[in-house]
């Protein structure tokens, strides 16, 4: 059995919503998972995967004062790992998590999925990819 930590931040329960979603995608597939918020966060190196959200923030930026430095304390510890991201926008257009997925390419994390982003609150079309994200990080 793969064990799978969904570790996010949400401001407006937004990513919230979607972090859950990820979790019962992964839990119906077989997952042991372990829902987490950034200050959670502990050692990962017992997680086969692990699932990333967080909204944008500011300038189309990640969330700085819990989650980037949560991030930061892991990005080592996520070489080798499935890794997935996700996250909610209110304006611009997903730049944030461009910027994301290029910094996890330059830490050498190698994303095993397409992240999921859904504009403010996730709709049930959010909500099935967030799903589907979880499940094919047990895969």
């Amino acid at each position: 059995m793969s064990k799978l930590a969904v570790i996010y931040w949400s401001g407006t329960g937004n990513t919230q919503a979607m972090a859950e979603a990820v979790a019962e995608g992964a839990k119906a597939a077989g997952a042991a998972v372990d829902l987490l918020t950034c200050a959670n966060v502990g050692d990962i190196s017992a997680y086969d995967a692990v699932a990333l959200g967080c909204p944008a923030m500011g300038a189309e930026e990640l969330e700085d004062g819990e989650f980037l430095p949560m991030l930061e304390s892991i990005e080592g510890s996520l070489v080798g790992k499935k890794v997935a991201l996700f996250g909610s926008y209110g304006w611009g257009d997903g730049e944030w998590m461009r910027t994301w997925e290029t910094r996890c390419a330059e830490k050498g994390i190698a994303l095993a999925t397409d992240s999921v982003i859904v504009n403010e609150a996730p709709d049930d079309e959010g909500i099935e990819k967030c799903k589907a994200l979880g499940t094919s990080l047990t895969e």
